[in-house]
């Protein structure tokens, strides 16, 4: 992504096309609503079958010892583990980089509770450091980023209404990639105060899903027994984010509905 400088002529001002052509009126006409998606069996199923194919390499390579391992030498780098994982982390997000990979590997260095924590903060420092790039410093390589793209304008579109809602509902419902979101937020009239809460609170249910979880096969591993509280806790994440998508969704239809009838 290019960066052009530009905070004389954009700070702070309210979102618009950088150009007419970016985002026509027939666009907007044609982005009354998200395309809805069928759920899709894939990941589950690439999920349980990675999971055995990492069970089976344990067993065969003696992972267990050396997660273990690795573990204590992480800690015995005090804060400094942890601090470069965040810097390592949050770059990645300016750079849009996805970070799922990163997350996994927070649970399998960290454990759940410095885990969670350390990403947490990583990734709302990432997403905030994408979100003032793109309002402050590279707002029109961003916004010919996403002028071609009908869902964008109308998400702009509920965004100048409800922005603290939409912001909250994009985070559970993954209507774009996180990495472009943050850039894509920063186009938009979201206050950043606003932007920065509520995109830390609803990224957290997805954070303790992705690291508990590497935290419960990493401790099976390496322990070579079941960490029954972890499993726990990933049951009842996965039935909060299962409750909170299906909210966001309904959230997201009468947000559209009420915007199409003004």
């Amino acid at each position: 992504m290019v960066v052009q400088l530009a905070l004389g002529r954009h700070v702070a001002a309210p979102w618009r096309p950088v150009h007419p052509e970016i985002f026509p009126e027939e666009t907007m006409k044609k982005s009354s609503s998200f395309p809805q998606h069928k759920p899709s069996l894939w990941r589950p199923i690439a999920l349980v079958v990675a999971l055995v194919l990492l069970m089976i390499l344990a067993r065969v390579f003696n992972l267990g010892n050396r997660l273990g391992e690795l573990r204590e030498w992480i800690h015995s780098l005090g804060i400094f583990g942890p601090l470069v994982y965040v810097v390592i982390y949050a770059a990645a997000v300016v750079l849009a980089i996805p970070g799922s990979v990163i997350t996994v590997v927070a649970g399998i260095l960290f454990g759940s509770v410095l885990g969670v924590a350390v990403v947490s903060v990583a990734s709302t420092l990432g997403a905030s450091l994408a979100f003032l790039i793109s309002r402050h410093i590279a707002r029109e390589a961003v916004a010919q980023r996403f002028s071609s793209s009908e869902k964008f304008v109308h998400l702009d579109e509920l965004t100048k209404k409800h922005g603290a809602i939409i912001v909250a509902i994009t985070r559970l419902v993954p209507l774009f990639p996180f990495t472009l979101l943050n850039y894509g937020f920063g186009l938009t009239q979201v206050p950043f105060k606003t932007y920065v809460f509520w995109s830390w609170l609803c990224m957290l249910p997805g954070t303790v899903l992705f690291v508990v979880g590497a935290d419960a096969v990493t401790s099976g591993i390496s322990e070579g027994r079941i960490p029954w509280t972890l499993i726990g806790i990933l049951v009842l994440t996965i039935a909060l984010i299962t409750f909170l998508v299906s909210k966001a969704k309904k959230k997201l239809k009468e947000e559209e509905k009420h915007t199409a009838n003004e």
